[in-house]
């Protein structure tokens, strides 16, 4: 049995035969039958129980709604309490699992609803809310069920470096033209700091255009033209270095269909088709 590879690590079940080795592949695994129906409910209460929160944040509905939003959210947290309670105890490193990007995310989900059991009164009423907000980490567990974002994480951390090297150029434009917008306009036109000013030089190369500082002087004006040109030029390099990275990730997938199901686009390491789990023919 393969393990489960999800952020770059393995997780393989606690066990290879029993109870355990059955809900690991029905929780981890995205093949058809039980794995895929698993899923697709875990997806549906993922969304309603982020439709909760987005409900219950309208004073209006909160005040008409309020008993019931508090019982969806108890049952929702309850029922996320139970999976992250099953995933720890079918892989073979809970430790491992629950500190992993999924395993923080699945805590983070459930979390906040249990805090507010210890923060009673008024005083504490502010906190708890901002505490709700944690839960719309639940729409972060919608990652792990699409497959495509796989490609689109591995085109990222491909061109990582890239991006690096562009993000230091952008930075060292930010501080030439804020520290020359903080000498020829200065304090009295609203750029008090060089760090002011290189905020303005950063609005300004994103073509926001907050207008909270603005240039007055002519060398002032002209250095924000020059700057705002070189800023539509910059927008375009991140793009294109990511759809470079993304386009060539894609050409790597191995264009083998398979014999079963007809379906054309594997992975390059895949012995098994995707879709029907059918041998793939070897390359």
């Amino acid at each position: 049995m393969k393990p489960h590879r999800f952020a770059g690590k393995d997780f393989g079940p606690a066990r290879e035969h029993g109870w355990r080795a059955r809900w690991f592949d029905i929780i981890f695994r995205h093949d058809a039958g039980a794995p895929r129906r698993f899923d697709l409910l875990l997806i549906a209460a993922i969304v309603a129980s982020v439709f909760v929160v987005i409900l219950d944040s309208e004073a209006e509905l909160h005040a008409r709604w309020s008993k019931w939003f508090y019982l969806a959210e108890w049952g929702f947290t309850l029922l996320f309490t139970v999976e992250y309670a099953v995933r720890l105890a079918v892989v073979r490193n809970p430790l491992r699992y629950a500190l992993s990007f999924y395993g923080v995310v699945d805590l983070l989900s459930i979390l906040p609803t249990y805090l507010s059991l210890f923060l009673p009164g008024s005083q504490a009423l502010l906190v708890v809310r901002i505490l709700r907000i944690l839960r719309i980490f639940r729409v972060l567990k919608l990652m792990e069920y699409t497959e495509a974002g796989g490609a689109l994480v591995s085109a990222l951390y491909r061109s990582r470096r890239k991006i690096a090297v562009f993000l230091m150029a952008v930075l060292t434009l930010v501080v030439v033209f804020g520290a020359a917008m903080y000498v020829v306009e200065g304090p009295e036109h609203g750029f008090e700091s060089i760090p002011v000013s290189m905020y303005w030089a950063i609005v300004t190369m994103a073509t926001v255009g907050f207008g909270d500082i603005a240039p007055v002087t002519p060398v002032g004006r002209f250095i924000t033209s020059v700057l705002i040109l070189i800023g539509y030029g910059i927008i375009a390099v991140p793009t294109g270095i990511y759809t470079a990275e993304l386009a060539a990730g894609l050409r790597e997938r191995r264009k083998v269909a398979c014999e079963g199901c007809g379906l054309a686009e594997h992975e390059p390491d895949s012995a098994h088709c995707r879709r029907c789990g059918a041998e793939l023919p070897a390359p």
